[in-house]
């Protein structure tokens, strides 16, 4: 199967979500949240992103993971995660509840593709405090693909993660889960980076963009939003309208996609020195806001 079949397929199969100018979306993708060990990427950024998922909760934003949000290729289990970053999936948990969460599965994740596998190990979680099974994501479904579609002009928003235009990790997944457990984890202490990621490997992260825009061409240029290849994409309107929030595991920094008020915009989260010398995490804006009717082709 071809990668612009593989996207066909997603976009056939996607849930549809209707959304006005009132509605408000943060697009994060690529946290790979480990277990706090020297692999585990996303603990150097935690605290940032904590604080930035706080801020969206208060406001009122609907949050979309597009995929790859845990690390299921270093880590055998979501278990030894969850207790690695408790905090952050209790926060999750608040969006769940309040039916302003939406996961899609990446290749890190993929295992999330099987219902199955996400009842039984997300749906509830051991206390050790008082010894009892406590409700986490009771009820969650994860997808391949999202379509947000406009209540009043009907233009939609597809959202992936992006791997279906990568054969090696959408089709050998279980391949580079092997090999990265057993081989590129332990050579990442010495520095030596997975030649199969995307964000790793630029020739390859260049082929996957020009894939998708192909497909989006296909398509009569539908707004597209991605992660996968951990590079931040914001076109400008009259450009091939290929979106990417970048990832969360940036140095010292993440990048999102933020959907508010009718318009788009790229954001990056970081920490930052006041003159007084103490630390803040503060919110900067990359690119944008740009009017989403904009990019409707006329």
């Amino acid at each position: 199967m071809s990668s612009s079949s593989r996207l066909n397929r997603a976009y056939k199969n996607a849930k549809t979500i209707w959304f006005g100018e009132e509605d408000k979306f943060i697009f994060f993708s690529d946290c790979h949240r480990g277990d706090n060990s020297f692999a585990d990427d996303f603990a150097n950024n935690r605290n940032i992103y904590f604080h930035a998922l706080n801020h969206y909760y208060r406001e009122g934003f609907c949050y979309v993971e597009l995929g790859d949000g845990d690390e299921l290729w270093e880590n055998l289990s979501f278990d030894s995660i969850f207790e690695a970053h408790k905090n952050v999936y209790q926060l999750l948990r608040r969006f769940h509840l309040e039916q302003r969460l939406h996961m899609l599965w990446g290749n890190h994740d993929m295992v999330y593709r099987d219902p199955e596998y996400v009842e039984k190990n997300l749906s509830h979680y051991f206390e050790p405090i008082d010894g009892s099974d406590k409700e986490l994501f009771e009820g969650i479904t994860y997808h391949e693909a999202l379509i947000l579609k406009h209540k009043d002009t009907e233009q939609e928003i597809f959202c992936i993660h992006g791997h279906q235009a990568d054969w090696w990790n959408y089709v050998c997944w279980r391949i580079g889960r092997f090999l990265v457990r057993i081989l590129w984890k332990p050579l990442q202490v010495v520095g030596i980076a997975d030649p199969t990621s995307p964000a790793k490997n630029y020739k390859e992260l260049i082929r996957i963009e020009k894939r998708i825009k192909r497909w989006i061409l296909s398509k009569n240029l539908l707004v597209t939003l991605a992660g996968h290849t951990h590079r931040p994409r914001f076109p400008e309107p009259g450009q091939i309208p290929f979106f990417n929030d970048g990832s969360c595991v940036h140095p010292r920094s993440i990048t999102g996609i933020e959907i508010e008020n009718g318009t788009i915009s790229l954001i990056k989260w970081h920490i930052d020195t006041r003159p007084d010398g103490t630390l803040q995490i503060v919110r900067v804006l990359l690119e944008g806001p740009e009017k989403l009717k904009d990019y409707i082709e006329n």
